[in-house]
């Protein structure tokens, strides 16, 4: 079974290393020493902690009828580029080290009021990504 070093798991999870530390720490994320006194997670329980983690954090951050939906992959993150066309529009959003872009009708990333700087969420689903932002839902941030 692979194990991981703290450094591989938080590259892996999409945090800093002390914040799995503080996983760690705190008992949420088991880990044992190596011969070397680093600090190792076994891959097994690094996969049930994110599983855990990302349905956590899923049924905290959607409502009910979007827990129904049968999209998965979420990207939250910022919008880095916005090229609006006459009829089509592309965004770009960085999620952690993720880059995802998307193409949409003008209209709809208007809408959305996607602009370079707003926070925004790319849902992927095969070959398609779903774009939501925060102003869509009533929220807006300065």
């Amino acid at each position: 079974m692979p194990s991981f070093r703290i450094s591989e798991v938080a590259a892996l999870a999409g945090v800093s290393g002390d914040t799995v530390r503080r996983w760690v720490d705190s008992g949420r994320l088991d880990a044992v020493r190596d011969g070397s006194g680093r600090r190792i997670v076994d891959g097994a329980a690094l996969a049930a902690f994110m599983r855990e983690g990302a349905d956590a954090e899923a049924g905290a951050s959607e409502d009910s009828a979007r827990r129904l939906s049968s999209a998965r992959n979420r990207f939250h993150g910022l919008v880095t580029d916005v090229v609006l066309g006459d009829v089509m529009a592309q965004v770009e959003i960085q999620a952690g080290p993720h880059r995802v872009v998307s193409l949409m009708s003008r209209e709809a990333a208007v809408d959305l009021g996607l602009e370079v700087g707003s926070v925004a969420t790319a849902i992927v689903k095969s070959t398609n990504v779903v774009v939501e932002s925060d102003a869509s839902k009533g929220v807006h941030h300065a």
